[in-house]
């Protein structure tokens, strides 16, 4: 048996104009609880899965994320399997990130939490790491 190289969905990331019309609509209006804020993005929580939704101001297209063990590692199983590597792994606030492309042109990014999860203040504020 292989072992699962994608451990769960880590978010979906979505694109406002501005975060605060963002806030509006998801957290006030639909009722997702804010769980992190930067200045360029907010993490929203889904009552029922550990899931995010998260909105950003920098990007135009829907993207998924998933969480592995090591996208080091993630990079090699896909390119193994018969998929390749659209953008080589990299350094993020909480881990690394390689994005990926399956053998029918499905892009996606696998990433990991190996340097801990975001670390907020009592108003949900990104203060570490």
């Amino acid at each position: 048996m292989v072992e699962p190289l994608i451990r769960r969905v880590d978010c979906v990331r979505l694109s406002v104009p501005d975060l605060e019309s963002g806030l509006s609509f998801y957290r006030d209006r639909l009722g997702l609880e804010l769980i992190w804020r930067t200045e360029e993005a907010v993490g929203l929580g889904l009552p029922d899965d550990e899931t995010e939704i998260v909105l950003h101001t920098g990007r135009q297209e829907p993207e998924i994320d998933l969480l592995v063990e090591s996208a080091d590692e993630a990079a090699v199983r896909i390119e193994e399997a018969g998929g390749s590597v659209v953008v080589p792994p990299f350094d993020i606030q909480i881990g690394r990130c390689v994005v990926v492309r399956d053998p029918w042109g499905n892009e996606f990014v696998l990433l990991d939490a190996s340097k801990g999860l975001l670390v907020t203040d009592a108003q949900g504020n990104v203060i570490s790491p």
